[in-house]
């Protein structure tokens, strides 16, 4: 929970609901001073995506078609609520990562990303009553140096099980730090939220105080 509305700078009565089960999303709003809570959707995400990868769709347009499914599902429950929904998508050349399965999996997405540039697509969809209010969206471009599979092992002894609820295997707020040579872009849009568009775009809306 974000706090109540009367000690944050979110205006209306009610708090914003995150149709999002990420914690890092969850801290950036909370620290941004946005009132909310949480309310998981209920979406299948592989399924939502599979047809627009097929139809040669980039990272950038499935994150933001996620972000709005999500927070579509969860208006619908939720009558008279700002609903945002959240999506990130990493692609690296032509192909785009899902989560890695088990330690094998993200050894073989460290493998692919070790040496290259990959992108991060973040975006973020606020719904009301089933109608898109805003879209926001923003990217990052990630290069990784080049690792050796010591140092991927010594990394996935290091890191443990919490890098497989990341796209990439890493987090970058911790020990995903060591693998990168060069990073171009917003720390909040790593984490997965175009956080410094979302909130020009809710104070356009007059959603902020100030």
């Amino acid at each position: 929970m974000g706090g109540s509305v009367a000690q944050s700078l979110w205006r209306p009565l009610e708090p914003l609901i995150l149709a999002s089960g990420s914690a890092a999303r969850a801290l950036m709003l909370a620290s941004a001073g946005i009132a909310f809570e949480i309310v998981k959707p209920e979406v299948d995400e592989r399924s939502l995506e599979a047809p627009l990868r097929a139809a040669g769709a980039g990272g950038a347009v499935i994150a933001a078609a996620l972000a709005s499914a999500k927070a579509r599902e969860v208006s619908a429950r939720h009558p008279g609520r700002h609903v945002l929904g959240g999506d990130q998508t990493l692609q690296v050349g032509d192909e785009l990562l899902s989560k890695p399965k088990g330690r094998s999996g993200a050894r073989e997405h460290l493998r692919l990303l070790s040496g290259r540039a990959h992108q991060l697509h973040s975006a973020a969809t606020l719904v009301r009553d089933g109608e898109v209010m805003l879209d926001v969206a923003d990217h990052a471009t990630l290069t990784m140096r080049a690792l050796s599979d010591a140092f991927i092992e010594a990394y996935l002894d290091a890191a443990g099980e919490a890098i497989l609820g990341s796209v990439g295997a890493y987090q970058i707020e911790g020990l995903g730090l060591h693998l990168f040579a060069a990073i171009e872009g917003q720390h909040a849009t790593i984490m997965g939220l175009p956080l410094l568009g979302l909130i020009a775009a809710l104070r356009g809306h007059s959603l902020l105080r100030g």
